[in-house]
């Protein structure tokens, strides 16, 4: 929910795709407040608008023909990053991320990456797993849509939650997700800040592309590494599957050296000293400069959805080129 204006009987609701409406409220309209991932209106309680606050999210019935809604059904903000924060870290206890190296009927085969070298982890799957991939366009964990273990694919970044083995390296799983996710670099050829999207022209094919950016994206800009001394190689990052990340499982029409493997890591100052930079705006990024984008799989071939964008990567990109430990 956006905002709310009690003097005028109103509250004003933000779709998840972006739109903004009013809802008119009146004495007739019953407001209720269920916990996250409640699904039961039975267990609902009675509140009032004095209860509800901007960022909340809500439901909204209105019956045809009429006003005002007829019911609002709100999950509190700060109950769901709880809950959220709360899971979160059950996936880092109890879960195992890698890219998927093999597949047989009851177990998949993880490659692992981490700074000390690679490892293999063992995912043991049964009748009882539930699956769910990312949805084409989309980096919202959210949109994820129930599939099968017959969809996964050698390739494909996955995380998985159970009961894990003392090494860490063996889990039983509960719970998978999993999806294709590819990073492209090209030079941005102009700025629609208003229409929240840029346009590039892909660095290994020369074609165009679009890239939209959602709420849930993230700009970042690089400083200008050619002003500073010498730093270390550094490759891509590859640390965990979401809106806040940025996977990579394939690197998309870079350089050779970017295309040579499909798991391009990032050593882990460079993935740390990324999340630590302040937001950049769409706006910050201007004609000419090289970007590197992550997201997912999109359902068309000339247009993305950023889950991040990185500006000022030229230097990035000539470092990767000449690393020897990115795979």
């Amino acid at each position: 929910m956006a905002s709310i204006r009690p003097e005028a009987g109103e509250i004003e609701v933000r779709a998840d795709g972006g739109a903004t409406a009013k809802v008119k409220l009146d004495e007739r309209t019953l407001l209720q407040r269920v916990a996250p991932g409640e699904k039961d209106l039975q267990e609902a309680e009675a509140i009032g608008l004095a209860q509800i606050a901007p960022g909340d999210r809500v439901l909204v019935t209105i019956a045809p023909g009429a006003t005002a809604a007829r019911r609002v059904v709100v999950m509190a903000a700060a109950a769901i990053a709880q809950r959220n924060d709360a899971d979160r870290q059950d996936w880092e206890k109890r879960g195992v991320f890698g890219v998927v190296e093999a597949k047989s009927e009851g177990e998949i085969t993880l490659r692992l990456r981490s700074a000390s070298g690679e490892t293999e982890a063992r995912v043991i799957v049964g009748a009882g797993a539930r699956y769910r991939r990312y949805a084409p366009d989309s980096v919202r964990f959210a949109d994820a849509r129930p599939s099968s273990l017959a969809e996964v694919s050698s390739g494909d970044q996955l995380r998985a939650r159970g009961t894990k083995s003392a090494d860490g390296l063996t889990v039983t799983v509960e719970e998978v997700v999993f999806g294709t996710f590819i990073t492209t670099a090209g030079t941005v050829t102009s700025v629609d800040a208003g229409g929240a999207a840029i346009h590039i022209k892909d660095l290994g094919t020369g074609t165009d592309l679009v890239v939209a950016l959602t709420r849930d994206s993230q700009v970042k800009k690089l400083p200008d590494f050619g002003a500073m001394p010498q730093a270390e190689p550094v490759g891509l990052s590859d640390r965990r599957p979401g809106p806040t990340a940025t996977p990579s499982n394939g690197v998309r029409n870079a350089p050779e050296r970017l295309r040579a493997g499909i798991t391009p890591v990032a050593r882990p100052d460079f993935s740390r000293s990324l999340e630590q930079m302040p937001a950049a705006n769409v706006e910050d990024l201007k004609p000419g400069e090289t970007v590197v984008i992550s997201s997912t799989r999109g359902a068309s071939d000339d247009r993305l959805t950023a889950i991040t964008i990185v500006g000022n990567a030229g230097a990035l990109l000539r470092m990767a080129g000449a690393s020897t430990r990115l795979f």
